[in-house]
């Protein structure tokens, strides 16, 4: 007998503004859940009051209105500002996003008082985002949501190259791949040693990748492989061959003067 998984409410938190409400739509249907958004529920309490009793109010509103649905076997999204202890200790969630994107929130309406002092970073959180790249963090918090792991018969696409070193070049590389739902196979290639461009090991830049690519553990798979200089198709394959162009910003990132930069500090 397949054991039914326990209904979750997750919280996605942050300064208005930071991006809750987008990332929030993103993930809700790929959960089976019933998205609640703080502000739209606001509007129609005709309740804008920010003060402790309003933020009271508005955390057990939600809370309660959320348990309605976790009762019946259904998961919750819900995105409020929740800005501080009085929102948390009337607001039990499950899973908390904090979206960390935004140092000063925007004025949620003209004749309120400044939300930004009232809001403090919480001290429990289970993932923090940290940029508004809501296709990318979306595959993260399914990932972790779904306990999702490798799989050898996914969709997997191959990411070939001496990454000497691992840089936010491929970095940005990686995460354009991903948010197409595909896995990575990071093939690095053996030349370590082979000259001074490539002073690196193996077991050196598969800890930069790990270390880098933490929150997407479950969609990669780091291996060596051969010195592949040519790759050549014959007939009509059962895979694509795509080249993607990252913003110039990235593409233009240099291996080599960052080798140089690392020789000067004599890291390398």
């Amino acid at each position: 007998m397949i054991k039914k998984r326990k209904a979750k409410k997750i919280l996605i938190m942050g300064l208005p503004g930071a991006g809750k409400t987008f990332l929030a739509r993103e993930i809700y249907k790929d959960l089976s859940a019933v998205w609640i958004n703080g502000d739209a529920i606001r509007k129609i309490n005709k309740d804008w009051d920010f003060s402790r009793e309003g933020r009271i109010r508005q955390a057990r509103r939600l809370n309660t209105l959320s348990n309605k649905y976790i009762n019946k076997g259904k998961n919750v999204v819900v995105d409020f500002i929740c800005p501080n202890k009085d929102s948390f200790n009337n607001f039990k969630a499950d899973f908390i996003v904090w979206v960390d994107t935004i140092k000063k929130g925007r004025h949620i309406r003209k004749h309120l008082d400044d939300i930004n002092p009232i809001f403090t970073k919480p001290k429990r959180f289970n993932l923090r985002v940290t940029n508004k790249d809501a296709k990318v963090w979306k595959i993260i918090l399914l990932d972790i949501l779904k306990k999702n792991k490798w799989d050898n018969q996914k969709p997997t696409a191959q990411m070939l190259g001496r990454f000497q070193p691992w840089h936010d070049g491929h970095r940005k590389l990686f995460e354009y791949i991903v948010k197409q739902d595909l896995q990575v196979n990071i093939q690095v290639k053996d030349v370590y040693g082979i000259n001074k461009n490539n002073p690196f090991s193996f077991v050196k830049i598969k800890k930069m990748i790990q270390k880098d690519l933490k929150l997407f553990k479950s969609r990669i798979k780091i291996t060596k492989a051969p010195n592949i200089t040519n790759i050549i198709l014959g007939r009509k394959v059962g895979y694509k061959v795509n080249r993607i162009l990252t913003p110039p910003i990235y593409r233009n990132i240099s291996a080599t003067k960052i080798r140089k930069r690392l020789r000067k500090l004599g890291n390398i």
